[in-house]
C-alpha cells in the first residue's frame, strides 16, 4: 500500500479544476492513528480554498488537497496510543486550515477523533463533524444559549445551519430559521418553530432575538440591530468579498458594546466529538445528507454546493 486515491487540484479556479488523483499514503507518525476514510463531507471553506480566495493562507504549492472532516475506521494505531484499536469506527476533523480528508487514508492524533455514533452509517456520520462541532461551540459555548431564549439561524438549511436548528431545539430555545421558501418544510422538519423566507424578509424587519447564529457572513451591522437587549450574534463566516472591513467589524464588535458579536474558527478536540456522538445516539441530532458522490465526482459536489439551496451536506463516499 504505497499510494491512495485523493481529491486534488493543480491550480485555483472553478470546480472543474478538481480531479481524482493518486498521492502517497500518509506515514503514521509516533502517537498517531491511521484512519481508513469511508466518507468525507464538502464544506464551504473548501470552496474558497479551491477558488483561490484565501491564497494567502493556502499558498501556491500544487497539487493541493481538499476535505476537512471524515468518518471511517481505524487501520493502524501507534503502540503509544491507548483506547483505540484497528477496526474501531471513528470520526473527526483534520484541524484548522488543514485540508486533505477527501482521500482513502488520513493520519491523525487521537485528540482529533472520537468513536462515531453507532446508530448511523459512516456515510451519514461524515456529514456532521464540522457542522456539529461548530454549532455546539457557537450556541452553547460562545453564545451561552439558554432554554426559553429566542434563536435565529441564518442559513438554516445548510450544512451548519441544519445542525444548529436541531441543537438549538435540544438546548430548549425557540428556533426561527431563515432559509429559502422551497426549504421551509425541510427546516420545520428539523425542529424549527418558525421559518422565514430570506428572499422576501428584509433583515431590517426581523424581530429581535436573544441569539443570532449567522452562517452567511454578510451584513453583520444590520443583524446586530436585530438583537434583543443583552443579545449575542455568533458568526462562523465573514464577507469574503470585503474581508478587511468584515473582519475589522467583527473584531471591534467582540470588544465594544452591550450586544457583542462572537466570531470564531473552530479547531475541535476529542471531548467535543464525543459530546456530538452522544447527541446523535440520544436522537437529539440526526445527519442530513443532501447527496452522496463518489470521489471522482468531487467537482460535481463543489458545483452543487456553490449553486446554493443545499439541504444539509454533500458527502463524498470512498468505501
Amino acid at each position: 500500500m504505497n499510494d491512495m486515491r485523493a481529491a486534488l487540484y493543480d491550480n485555483y479556479g472553478p470546480p472543474e479544476v478538481l480531479y481524482e488523483g493518486r498521492v502517497p499514503v500518509p506515514v503514521r507518525k509516533p502517537g498517531e492513528v491511521l484512519v481508513r476514510v469511508h466518507a468525507a463531507s464538502v464544506n464551504g471553506g473548501e470552496l474558497y480554498g479551491r477558488a483561490g480566495k484565501v491564497r494567502l493562507v493556502t499558498g501556491r504549492r500544487f497539487p493541493q488537497r481538499t476535505g476537512l472532516d471524515f468518518a471511517g475506521e481505524v487501520a493502524e494505531v501507534d503502540a503509544s496510543v491507548t483506547g483505540l484499536r484497528a477496526g474501531d469506527r471513528v470520526w473527526g476533523i483534520l484541524g484548522r486550515s488543514s485540508f486533505g480528508s477527501a482521500a482513502e487514508y488520513v493520519s491523525v492524533r487521537p485528540r482529533q477523533i472520537a468513536y462515531a455514533p453507532e446508530n448511523v452509517t459512516l456515510t451519514e456520520a461524515a456529514s456532521l463533524p464540522a457542522g456539529g462541532t461548530t454549532s455546539l461551540t457557537a450556541l452553547r459555548d460562545k453564545a451561552r444559549l439558554r432554554a426559553g431564549e429566542r434563536l435565529l439561524v441564518r442559513g438554516a438549511s445548510g450544512g451548519v445551519g441544519s445542525v444548529a436548528v436541531q441543537l438549538g431545539k435540544a438546548l430548549g430555545a425557540h428556533v426561527t430559521g431563515l432559509a429559502s421558501a422551497k426549504n421551509s418544510d425541510f427546516v420545520k422538519e428539523l425542529g424549527a418553530d418558525e421559518v422565514l423566507d430570506h428572499r422576501t424578509t428584509p433583515l431590517a424587519e426581523l424581530d429581535r432575538y436573544d441569539v443570532i447564529m449567522d452562517t452567511v457572513g454578510t451584513e453583520h451591522p444590520l443583524l446586530q440591530t436585530r438583537l434583543a437587549p443583552g443579545g449575542r450574534l455568533v458568526s462562523i463566516a465573514f464577507d469574503i468579498d470585503h474581508p478587511v472591513r468584515s473582519i475589522g467589524y467583527l473584531l471591534g464588535s467582540a470588544v465594544h458594546g452591550r450586544q457583542r458579536v462572537r466570531f470564531f474558527s473552530g479547531n475541535p478536540k476529542h471531548d467535543l466529538f464525543a459530546e456530538l456522538t452522544a447527541y446523535v445516539e440520544r436522537g437529539d441530532l440526526r445527519p442530513v445528507v443532501d447527496n452522496v458522490h463518489p470521489l471522482a465526482g468531487i467537482a460535481a459536489a463543489h458545483r452543487a454546493l456553490e449553486a446554493g439551496g443545499v439541504r444539509g451536506k454533500h458527502v463524498l463516499q470512498l468505501v
